[in-house]
């Protein structure tokens, strides 16, 4: 009351009130903020979605598949396929990828994986070099409308330059030909007369060397049949070698047998070392019995009780045994003459032992190595061949020496009629100009350019459908009775109005679709399917957003909106939005939402929507889920519920 006694009626008046309002609800201050921040964000959202796609075409992936075998025209190897893929990958205006096969590069495309794939035929150069007719080299670009309208007029645009190009190319390339025909033609008289007179030279000294090479031959010829008869002497007296050899080794004394001989004149040696000590002790004995004998006697002697005889006795016993004494002398001195000698015979006997080892070792390394009679046989025969290819080529010198002598005469006679040669070329004016076609192939081919624009904005059309839905209703109020009911129970009976709203909706867009515009679907309950869900999980989102942050979860629905077109490859495929857009984009609803679209509309992405559409439908879930939990209801009385909408 006191702000209205206050103010004056006037229109400065009515906007101080306004202003008051402001200052009073700081929340109705921020409200006006984000509305005035609102289409700045729309414009910079859009904008720089399409700000340099021209800058971005690097990123768009682009399938090349290069089949080409090549064609040799008029002695010069082409292979134009090889040319193009290189030129391209030398300026990569999109994202080149090679692919193996062709069927792998048309999977990818229907796919979605690739924008379009450029496919040179096996036999494009030699369709296109030769130029017979117009359009013979076919360049296969192919496409699919149905996944990205922009996309295959790309695809379109490149076909086209790409045509130009090639056959730009190829003229320049046969231009070359021609210009090299026409001076070659110019200079063929001159370089054939000197050429004639070269070759005519190069006859004589042919004829020359060939005299030469025939007398070389005839020396050679005598030189083998002097070797076959050395190598007929060295076979026989090799083979009489290897027989004596072979006999040596068979006869030659045994390793046992050298090895007794050894051991032998080692036990010799023994023995006389053994007989050396007996003859030793033979001698001391007979030195002490010559003592004893020689005591006994002289006590004998004296005595009256010893015979004469004994005595006599006594006495021969002593000379035999000094003479036994002096035998065993002379037999020890021999003995030792006879040790020597068998320690000489030992040390002999083994140098002879190891010396026939060595001897064997070497016999059996020599009959090893010594070439069998077969070997020896094939020398003989080789030596036998020589000499007879000796005399053939003596033979064969003589007929190249006598056609030295033709060729000579016949290039002299040659000499005065020169051939002209003018090369004509081939293929016809049409064929020569644009030999190469470029051929576009469409999957999924799209009936017209608002066919093609239909499953980007009919996204955005349910979208702000839902979002209008939401707008009829005051979506955080319930009656004082839902308080006791479950948060799903709570959440279902709002949205059931709005639900049924956003259906009709849907259904009234899919009958423009069909039978208003006209569009050729290619399944209609696919596309029902596809408008219905989306729907639906538009409404849950812009519920859910509504739930948590009340009518500015509204404006963020409709800038979510904007990004979610951006980012969904409406006006260009999102590779050439760049950035955070098509980083979002697999993310996004409404991207799922297109692709379920295409798939059912035109039978795009090998009509694949289930997959999509699942993906659209957990979005929805997920939407609904956090608006049963997330924000706060306010309870009123029946009396009021009031409509949100000032009608």
């Amino acid at each position: 009351m006191m702000l209205e006694a206050g103010c004056k009626p006037s229109l400065l008046g009515i906007a101080r009130v306004e202003l008051h309002l402001f200052l009073r609800y700081p929340k109705l201050l921020l409200a006006a903020a984000a509305v005035v921040l609102i289409p700045a964000l729309y414009v910079l959202i859009y904008l720089t979605s399409v700000w340099d796609p021209s800058a971005r075409t690097g990123d768009l992936p682009v399938a090349l598949v290069n089949l080409d075998q090549g064609f040799v025209y008029r002695q010069q190897a082409f292979n134009v396929g090889h040319d193009v893929v290189a030129r391209l990958a030398s300026k990569p205006t999109f994202g080149y990828v090679e692919v193996a096969s062709e069927q792998e590069a048309r999977r990818l495309v229907r796919q979605g994986a690739m924008a379009f794939a450029l496919i040179v035929p096996a036999d494009f150069s030699s369709n296109a070099v030769p130029g017979a007719k117009a359009g013979a080299g076919k360049l296969v670009v192919f496409t699919s409308e149905g996944n990205s309208y922009p996309s295959a007029a790309l695809a379109r645009r490149f076909a086209d330059d790409l045509g130009r190009e090639v056959n730009q190319r190829l003229n320049e390339q046969r231009w070359e030909l021609v210009l090299a025909d026409a001076d070659g033609s110019q200079r063929s008289i001159q370089q054939l007369h000197d050429g004639l007179l070269r070759l005519q030279q190069g006859a004589t000294d042919l004829a020359t060397g060939a005299a030469q090479a025939a007398h070389g031959s005839e020396t050679l010829a005598a030189g083998a049949a002097r070797s076959e008869q050395g190598v007929a002497q060295l076979a026989s007296g090799a083979k009489e070698l290897d027989t004596g050899l072979r006999t040596m080794f068979e006869k030659r004394p045994r390793y046992s047998d050298l090895r007794r001989l050894d051991e032998g004149a080692q036990a010799l040696v023994a023995g006389q070392e053994e007989l050396g000590k007996g003859l030793v002790q033979l001698q001391q004995g007979a030195q002490r019995l010559q003592l004893g004998v020689t005591g006994f006697r002289d006590e004998t002697a004296d005595s009256l009780f010893v015979s004469t005889r004994v005595t006599d006795g006594l006495n021969q016993i002593g000379d035999g045994v000094g003479s036994l004494e002096s035998g065993l002398k002379t037999a020890n001195t021999a003995h030792q003459k006879l040790a020597d000698g068998s320690v000489q015979l030992s040390n002999g006997v083994n140098t002879l032992t190891n010396g026939v080892r060595a001897m064997n070792e070497g016999l059996r390394s020599v009959v090893r190595q010594l070439p069998e009679d077969t070997r020896l046989d094939e020398l003989v025969r080789g030596s036998a061949s020589l000499s007879s290819g000796a005399h053939a080529l003596k033979a064969g010198t003589q007929q190249l020496a006598q056609g030295a002598q033709h060729v000579a005469g016949g290039l002299a006679l040659l000499e005065g009629s020169l051939p002209v040669s003018i090369r004509k070329m081939e293929g016809n004016a049409q064929g020569l100009a644009t030999s190469v076609r470029p051929a576009i192939e469409v999957d999924a081919p799209v009936q017209n350019n608002g066919s093609g624009f239909a499953p980007n904005i009919i996204p955005g059309a349910l979208w702000l459908g839902a979002n209008l839905a939401v707008f009829l209703i005051q979506l955080r109020l319930l009656p004082l009775f839902a308080n006791g009911l479950s948060p799903v129970a709570r959440l279902a009976g709002k949205m059931l109005m709005p639900a049924g709203l956003v259906l009709l909706q849907a259904l009234l867009v899919w009958v423009a679709m069909v039978w208003v515009l006209h569009i050729e679907v290619h399944d209609l309950l696919a596309l029902a399917l596809t408008v219905g869900v989306a729907s639906l999980t538009f409404l849950a989102i812009v519920f859910a957003l509504t739930r948590a942050l009340g009518d500015a979860g509204k404006a963020l629905a409709l800038v979510f909106l904007a990004v979610q077109l951006s980012s969904s490859g409406g006006v260009l495929p999102v590779e050439l939005s760049g950035g955070l857009f098509a980083l979002i984009s697999p993310y996004m609803p409404i991207t799922w939402v297109v692709k379920a679209l295409k798939a059912s509309l035109f039978g795009a992405f090998e009509a694949n929507w289930v997959q999509p559409l699942l993906w659209v439908a957990l979005a929805g879930g997920l939407a609904l889920l956090s608006a049963c939990f997330i924000g706060r209801w306010r309870y009123v009385k029946l009396l009021a519920m009031r409509p949100s909408l000032d009608l």
